[in-house]
Order: structure tokens, then sequence, then C-alpha cells
């Protein structure tokens, strides 16, 4: 069956562009301009995933997931503006699975879709069929704790809030410290379906990602950077 993707933007051409281009990928899209009315409408017709701009008028992103979050789990990605990094760190503290920032590659969003789905379903079937066995190991690493299982991070016992993506590619570093890692190892890692990404990409998580660990730890450096080569996780 066709999972189901809600669409919530004010502006009608970006919502008819990312329409077309997921139907094209076999998914069943459901659009609308505003938060209130999506709301209205998952109460009856609950979608698989949605995407959900920030900035809308009656209802914006930020109040509809908050709305969502009261009864449902489904992932959320969130379309922020460039560089809007408080909007970014709200929605993620919300409970946002993702952001992407405008404007961006559909191909992205679609490999980011994809990712978040497939996370979801294999946790379901984990779930059900698992539920007696343990749950995966907490990575540790001197300063840092990483849970897979809960999807959470710890650096000195505080939390930092990561997406799907920005906590693979840690993931993959730091369960090898000192061992460099390419941009196209990390994206492999992070993105998993044969869709083209720049590798480019890669840089602008890590560089989110610093950000986010040193807005607790000033001096964090524990993702090093090999011009040239790639990026490795120094355990310190």
């Amino acid at each position: 069956m066709s999972q189901v993707i809600a669409l919530v933007d004010d502006d009608r051409n970006i919502l008819t562009s990312i329409s077309i281009a997921l139907q094209a990928e076999g998914f069943i899209t459901r659009v609308y301009s505003d938060g209130d009315t999506a709301l209205k409408a998952f109460a009856e017709n609950p979608p698989d995933l949605g995407v959900f701009d920030i900035k809308m008028p009656r209802m914006d992103g930020m109040e509809l997931l908050r709305r969502v979050r009261e009864t449902s789990a489904m992932p959320v990605i969130f379309l922020t503006s460039k560089d809007d990094e408080l909007d970014e760190a709200l929605g993620l503290a919300m409970g946002a699975d993702d952001y992407i920032a405008k404007p961006f590659s559909q191909r992205l969003l679609i490999a980011r879709i994809r990712a978040l789905l497939r996370r979801q379903e294999l946790a379901r079937g984990e779930a059900s069929a698992t539920q007696d066995e343990p749950e995966a190991p907490l990575l540790e690493r001197r300063r840092l704790s990483m849970d897979p299982a809960r999807h959470k991070v710890l650096w000195d016992g505080k939390d930092v809030t990561l997406t799907v993506t920005e906590f693979l590619i840690l993931e993959a570093l730091a369960q090898r410290p000192g061992v460099v890692k390419s941009r196209n190892q990390l994206l492999d890692i992070a993105y998993q379906d044969d869709v083209y990404v720049d590798d480019r990409t890669i840089d602008s998580h890590i560089k989110r990602m610093r950000r986010k660990f040193r807005a607790i730890d000033p001096d964090f450096d524990a993702i090093e950077t090999l011009y040239g080569v790639g990026y490795r996780f120094e355990d310190e």
C-alpha cells in the first residue's frame, strides 16, 4: 500500500512541485495551505509522514507540530528559512524528526522522507518481533553517550537534539574513534536509498552538529576535519 505524505505550506507553488515529485515516486500526497485545516484532516485520516512549513497563517508549523504530538508520533520534517537556527532548535525540541532549509533539492527531501519512513517501519517490526530481546547497547565515548533505541544523545550528561541524519553520521564516526570516514562513506550511511545527494551535504550536517554541541560546550572539538580526506571522532 502506498504511503501517505501530508504537505502543509502556504506557498502553493511549493505544494504543487513537491506533490508531483512525491507522486512520481509512488507516494500518495495530501496538500494543505494552513495548519488549522491540516490538523482537522489528520484527525479523520492520519498520514504516514508530514512535511510542515514553519511560517504559515492561522496556525504555524510549530503549533501544528505541538498539536499533532498530543496524539501521534508520525515522523515530521520541517521546512525552514535558510539558516533560521532558532526555528530549527525549537522544532527539534518539540519533536520534529528532521528539517530542510529552503531552497532545497526535491531529491534530498525524498531521501529524507524515505529514511524516516524506513526507520519507523524497522522500529515497528523490531518492537513486535523482538519485545523480549535486549535493546541496542549504549554507545559511550567518555563525554559522549548515544542511545540508538531512544535516539538520544548526551554530552557531559546534557541533552543534544540531533536529526535522524545527524544521529546516523555521529554514530558512524563515534563507533570507531580516530578512524577517518570520507564524505562518500558517511553519505552511504546517512542516505541508504539510491538517490543523488551532493557530498557537500555532509559538511552542512557536520557544521550544524558542531554548533549544537558548542551551544552546551563552547570548547567542543571532538569532530575533526581532515581536509581533502573526511572526518573523524576524537575520543579525547
